[in-house]
């Protein structure tokens, strides 16, 4: 049986300004390196052991998995980074506060973009800065391939392959995997595991630094799931996941 943690990076500086960040390189915040640091802890007393550690190239999430292996005594865990688990590419929407969105293009607008599974927000022109084509950080790939915006579906198409080719097979051997993504990249994710429709997936959303424990059979499906939190909460979001996830 194999156990994957499925961790949002800690919150990031772009994420306590309330802008939409995406691709951009931000890191964390002091809170952020604090829930790092929590994760780790609850982790560590829950002996849990990682074979392998998967991140994208953001440094929020990197810093994020560093932090915690370190905090885990488990400095030598391979730490493997893929573009296909950055977060979704909002285009034009990147750098924008929610508010400054809202105002230029109208608060209903933002939240269909936001939540729903096929909606894409304004693309980027090839030209402009954001455009990660244009970034040293992916120079090795094919700018055909980088996003001027995504959809969540987008999003999802765009890592499947790295869970196919790279984690499932880890998964099925019985590895016990860490993975530190961004809240949309592991929505899609729960979306394609668990036969989600778009009511559902909308209803879900990730919390920084707080682990989701999924553990798989031999034949790779998702059998059971559960969040390690550092404090009960009164809104509990895995009875949020439960009810709108599993029969």
């Amino acid at each position: 049986m194999g156990t994957l943690v499925l961790l949002r990076h800690g919150e990031s500086l772009w994420n306590r300004e309330k802008r939409f960040t995406g691709w951009t390189d931000i890191g964390l915040s002091p809170k952020g390196v604090i829930e790092a640091q929590r994760a780790a802890q609850i982790l560590k007393g829950k002996r849990i052991m990682f074979d392998l550690c998967f991140s994208s190239v953001l440094s929020r999430a990197h810093e994020t998995a560093t932090i915690i292996l370190q905090n885990m005594d488990l400095p030598s865990v391979p730490v493997r980074r893929s573009w296909r688990l950055n977060e979704r590419h909002y285009g034009a929407l990147q750098g924008m506060t929610w508010w400054e969105a809202s105002t230029q293009f109208g608060a209903k607008q933002v939240l269909i973009w936001q939540r729903h599974f096929s909606a894409v927000p304004p693309s980027l022109s090839p030209q402009d800065p954001r455009f990660p084509g244009l970034d040293p950080l992916y120079a090795d790939l094919n700018s055909q391939d980088l996003p001027l915006a995504e959809s969540l579906q987008d999003t999802q198409h765009r890592l499947i392959p790295c869970w196919e080719e790279d984690i499932a097979p880890l998964l099925k051997e019985g590895k016990t995997i860490l993975l530190v993504a961004h809240n949309n990249s592991i929505r899609s994710l729960l979306q394609f595991l668990l036969h989600l429709d778009e009511a559902s997936i909308k209803q879900i959303t990730m919390r920084t630094g707080e682990p989701l424990v999924c553990k798989f059979d031999a034949n790779g499906n998702l059998i059971s799931y559960s969040y390690m939190r550092w404090k009960p909460r009164l809104k509990d979001c895995t009875q949020k996941l439960l009810k709108y996830c599993l029969p």
